[in-house]
């Protein structure tokens, strides 16, 4: 009878086991860039409304204590997509890094373990090139792209596009088990939520973006959740925003609590809803997802499940972005204990909560046991970036991220952020009236910038990138020659000389500028070495270019579209048609691609189709010069008196006399006749 009662005790051990490590039918990871731990309403803030992320806490374990470990977005989602740290999966900024096809993720675990892997992202600094794609059965990166590499557009999508789309991609792939990564956009700057969140918050639209994000959500995982309640779900944010908090407006600069603290909710149905207030991170995210799927995570991951007993251990982090794009001192800090330390030429060291007692000179035991945990922990603090193209650049600009180069390695207390902090709101400020359609302003606040320091090789990239924008392509092709004559560009600065010298006419200097880097597999770099040989003349050899671009990228509209245009150049009305089309079947905002179709249709005759998508082009880019032109002068040959006198009137204000006085000549003599 004994026995018979132990096999019984050990059938019933068994099976619970059983059921504890039963993988989840679906597993839900929600990161919401640029939001602050203490933004939301179950983190104590009583001047947002969050009512859903509010439900989905008080049904969940709330982690009270998570940080990332860096603070800006590609790098801090690199953390959490790989389980590793900075230093050892080797992406630290929005540019310039990417992850090595090898690295395994938390995608290619899941995905060898039978689920179905899915990921949405709202903004360039997530883009396929960086290679979080890895692992991922679909990675839809489709945001808003730009035209080209000196032009502006905001590299994002509203986050009811993205969720929608992952919606989608969720009820296709059911009868499976799921891994749905989803990144929303809405917090980061500039803050322009939409209404009724823009009225209801025009004391504070970071707010109004945060409440927008919390309805998206409950649109569409809500519905989600109801019907999958045993789904595993996990929300998160990369990393805070600053809001003036140690004197930084925004994120990148500093490490402090505003923008290193990030919320952490996780979901679980055979969980009870808890608060933990233990020290966690972003490197255990990854572990706690395999550990519920009952699978075994790689030997070098330093992190641990979320649920599992005891303290984490100790947390790395770093912001290297402003001493690889300006030369700054570089932070690199660890946080155990309670205790903070931030290591900079003028060190810190915090009992947190508390950030504005610095306890470094009062509390060396401390002091010492961080930095031996620090020494030990990040062999390679101080990283060295790959090229950084003037494509990347000016998409990484519209966001407000600055992307320069530098390679200075010694530094001193001058060097330090606290003491540029000011400097830095500067830059943020030409960046933001940039952002906001103020070039004027920005220009005028990036000419003062160079002139107080002409030694910061970002400010002359700035600048050189506002005059462009500004059509004044002749001062600023003048600044980047004297730039690449000293020796001081950077290939960046380089790639962008050669741009604005093909887009100003002057294909062959254009091309002996870009020669040396033709090498090299960045889309963006060949797709603008193409365009230059194309202006020369050698249609074949942008023709090889461009297909080069697209043997590395099979869905690179901006290809398809400059294949498009030289197929037109050349008389092949039909080829440019095909790949026109293919341009806009993968990005149908692209303004140029546009106007090139309208060519094609107008040739053939399908006059209002043509300025139906010159109309298209110039309401997304008003400066798509030559389909305002050619929208005025084909109405007004059409009747169209109105739509003509417009476009006209519209080219008029914006074509500079010296670049096209012939064409100003004709669209003022058209114009008078239709007036």
């Amino acid at each position: 009878m004994r026995r018979f009662l132990l096999l019984i005790v050990l059938m019933i051990s068994t099976l619970t086991c059983a059921r504890r490590e039963a993988r989840p039918t679906d597993v839900i990871l929600i990161t919401i860039d640029t939001l602050r731990a203490d933004a939301l309403g179950f983190t104590g803030n009583t001047r947002v409304r969050t009512p859903f992320l509010d439900s989905l806490a008080a049904r969940g374990t709330v982690f009270t204590k998570a940080h990332a470990h860096n603070v800006v977005t590609l790098p801090s989602h690199a953390n959490i997509l790989t389980g590793l740290y900075p230093w050892q999966h080797g992406i630290r900024d929005n540019a310039g890094f990417a992850l090595k096809p090898e690295t395994a993720t938390l995608a290619t675990i899941l995905r060898t373990n039978g689920f179905a892997t899915g990921a949405f992202v709202s903004a360039f600094p997530l883009d396929s090139r960086y290679g979080l794609d890895n692992g991922f059965d679909t990675y839809d990166d489709r945001y808003r792209a730009a035209t080209n590499a000196l032009d502006f557009a905001v590299q994002e999508r509203p986050g009811s596009e993205t969720l929608a789309a992952a919606r989608t991609w969720w009820q296709s792939n059911s009868g499976r088990p799921r891994f749905l990564f989803v990144h929303l956009y809405e917090p980061h700057a500039p803050y322009h939520p939409p209404s009724p969140y823009r009225e209801q918050y025009t004391d504070d639209p970071y707010l109004g973006e945060i409440a927008a994000t919390d309805a998206m959500l409950a649109a569409t995982l809500g519905d989600l959740l109801r019907d999958n309640p045993n789904a595993l779900v996990i929300i998160t944010a990369d990393h805070g925003e600053a809001r003036g908090d140690h004197g930084e407006q925004t994120h990148g600069l500093f490490a402090y609590e505003s923008t290193l603290a990030v919320p952490l909710v996780v979901v679980d149905g055979e969980r009870k809803p808890a608060k933990d207030e233990r020290y966690v991170r972003h490197i255990d995210i990854a572990p706690t997802i395999l550990a519920r799927a009952g699978i075994e995570q790689p030997a070098d991951w330093k992190g641990a499940s979320l649920f599992a007993e005891g303290e984490r251990g100790h947390t790395y982090f770093e912001a290297l972005s402003a001493s690889l794009n300006r030369g700054w001192a570089p932070l690199v800090g660890v946080i155990a204990n309670g205790r903070k330390l931030i290591e900079l030429p003028l060190p810190e060291l915090y009992a947190l909560p508390d950030e504005k007692t610095n306890r470094y000179q009062d509390d060396r035991r401390n002091v010492v046991a961080l930095r031996n945990l620090l020494k030990a922990d990040a062999p390679a603090p101080v990283a060295t970036r790959g090229d950084v193209s003037s494509e990347q650049q000016a998409n990484l600009l519209s966001l407000g991220y600055l992307a320069g180069t530098s390679t200075k390695t010694t530094f001193t207390v001058a060097d330090d952020p606290k003491n540029l902090v000011t400097l830095d709101n500067e830059l943020h400020k030409a960046i933001a009236a940039y952002q906001t359609g103020h070039l004027d302003h920005a220009l005028a606040l990036a000419r003062k910038l160079v002139a107080q320091r002409p030694d910061m090789q970002i400010a002359q990239e700035m600048l050189a990138f506002f005059l462009g924008q500004s059509e004044k392509p002749d001062e600023a092709i003048s600044l980047l020659q004297r730039q690449v004559s000293t020796g001081e560009a950077s290939d960046a600065m380089r790639i962008r000389l050669g741009l604005m010298l093909s887009e100003s006419g002057r294909a062959q200097e254009a091309l002996e500028v870009l020669r040396p880097y033709a090498s090299k597999d960045d889309p963006d770099l060949l797709n603008a070495y193409g365009i230059a040989l194309a202006d020369s003349g050698d249609a074949r050899g942008a023709i090889g270019q461009f297909e080069r671009v697209l043997s590395l990228d099979r869905e690179n509209a901006k290809a398809y579209q400059n294949l498009g245009i030289v197929a037109l150049r050349s008389g092949d009305a039909g080829r440019a048609r095909q790949y026109l089309t293919q341009a806009l079947t993968l990005n149908d905002r692209l303004p140029l691609a546009l106007n090139t179709m309208g060519v094609v249709e107008a040739q053939a005759g399908n006059y209002d189709a043509a300025m139906t998508m010159w109309s298209k082009a110039v309401t997304l880019d008003g400066n798509q010069l030559d389909a305002l032109y050619n929208l005025g002068l084909v109405a007004a040959n059409r009747g169209r008196r109105d739509v003509a006198a417009k476009a006209l009137r519209d080219y008029l204000d914006r074509a500079p006399e010296a670049r096209f006085a012939a064409e100003r000549a004709k669209a003022r003599q058209v114009l008078g006749s239709v007036q």
